[in-house]
């Protein structure tokens, strides 16, 4: 009885149609055909890549373009597919290139093990996340836009329409315009100008409710799915989406923080020469994500005591602003990679509140005898406070005061 042999498949994406090439395990090249990239022909290429034998894995490129439904087509039927980069260009100028050989050259990464990412999911609330966000930045760049040909238009404006707005704020200035009623000649250049103005400034008022409708669809997605990643210093709506996104709806692709740091452009890069050892910042990674653990390192560097302990440090050992920022951004990475991958709820509290209750103690003595507001104790109760040692140093206190109540008994 013959034995099935073990194949790998590759697949050139396009937008009407994908090449699908067949190899064996050995790397032989097997048969190779073109389909339609529709729902039928994602079937055909299902059919025809599992009539050589056992499939091991399958290649694709642009997982995130032309090729996210044939990955979920493949991933529907159970089989293993991988994300593939796009050919070395200076391997395609020696070799040329074709849609066959594009695939062929998909299947031979997965098989030297070059194809080892696993795509995005695709399927799921980062998945909403992404396209709110897609929105939402087209909708802030056309804003920009507006507001700066209405800053423009009124630099060359008559002389009483640039009296009358330019000295106004931009948030006034187009309440303003939208408000006004122009009148006169189409010929006239003021009436004209202003008719102009009038429209972009209704303009950017649209485009701010629409910003803002997308922000709170936003939260209100983080606050289901990623309701404690916000929680984090310097994490907001744009931060925690970003950084979700960029993740993707299957966090486990990444098998640990290291590659989350290298995702997100903060891997340290050595730098060094001769007697100089230092390391330098990644220019790789997503730098959209990278963008976004900036805002939290310059967020906690001017609001946390202890980034700003930290940047006293590292500068009384001689780093650079911009060597201590690339520590700083590799440390918060490492922080927001454990939330992501294991989201840390609040502590829980309830015996904390059945042994006050047993002891008859109320929220100010034990603030006093612990040395902490009383603020701080009752939303630590609350569940709103995660501070880990003051729920230990808080159960500590109370244990060892039942234990002092019981002996006077």
């Amino acid at each position: 009885m013959a034995t099935e042999i073990s194949v790998i498949a590759g697949i050139d994406t396009h937008a009407d149609t994908h090449h699908v090439a067949v190899i064996n395990e050995h790397g032989k090249p097997l048969a190779d055909r073109e389909f339609l990239a529709v729902g039928s022909g994602y079937r055909k290429i299902v059919e025809f890549i599992t009539s050589y034998g056992t499939v091991t894995a399958v290649g694709v490129e642009g997982t995130g373009s032309y090729g996210a439904e044939i990955v979920r087509a493949l991933r529907g039927e159970g089989l293993s597919v991988l994300e593939v980069n796009r050919p070395n260009r200076a391997a395609r100028r020696l070799k040329g290139k074709s849609d066959p050989m594009d695939a062929f050259q998909a299947a031979q990464s997965v098989l030297n093990g070059r194809a080892a990412a696993i795509p995005k999911a695709k399927d799921g609330p980062v998945e909403c996340l992404r396209i709110l966000r897609a929105g939402r930045t087209s909708a802030v760049k056309a804003r920009t836009a507006a507001i700066n040909q209405i800053k423009g238009l009124l630099v060359s404006a008559p002389d009483n329409l640039r009296a009358k707005y330019r000295g106004l704020g931009t948030s006034a200035m187009i309440t303003a315009l939208q408000r006004c009623r122009p009148s006169g000649h189409i010929a006239d250049p003021e009436y004209v100008c202003l008719l102009t103005l009038k429209a972009l400034a209704t303009r950017c008022q649209s485009l701010t409710a629409e910003v803002a409708a997308a922000d709170a669809a936003l939260r209100e997605i983080l606050d289901t799915y990623a309701p404690m990643l916000c929680d984090l210093p310097g994490v907001g709506t744009e931060v925690a989406s970003q950084l979700l996104v960029t993740v993707g709806d299957n966090p486990d692709r990444l098998g640990d923080e290291a590659q989350f740091a290298a995702l997100v452009g903060v891997a340290p890069i050595p730098a060094s020469s001769g007697k100089t050892t230092r390391h330098r910042l990644s220019r790789g990674g997503d730098r959209n994500a990278n963008r976004a653990l900036h805002q939290v390192v310059l967020v906690r560097m001017g609001s946390c005591q202890r980034t700003k302990d930290y940047v006293l440090k590292r500068t009384a050992e001689g780093k650079s602003k911009r060597e201590t920022m690339r520590c700083l951004k590799r440390y918060a990475a490492r922080e927001l990679y454990r939330q992501i991958t294991n989201p840390q709820p609040a502590p829980s509290n309830a015996d904390l509140r059945q042994m006050r209750t047993k002891l008859g103690l109320t929220i100010t003595t034990a603030a006093r005898e612990l040395g902490h507001w009383p603020s701080k104790i009752s939303s630590l109760e609350r569940g709103l406070v995660r501070n880990d040692a003051l729920a230990t140093s808080y159960r500590q206190w109370l244990t060892e005061q039942s234990a002092d109540r019981e002996v006077l008994i």
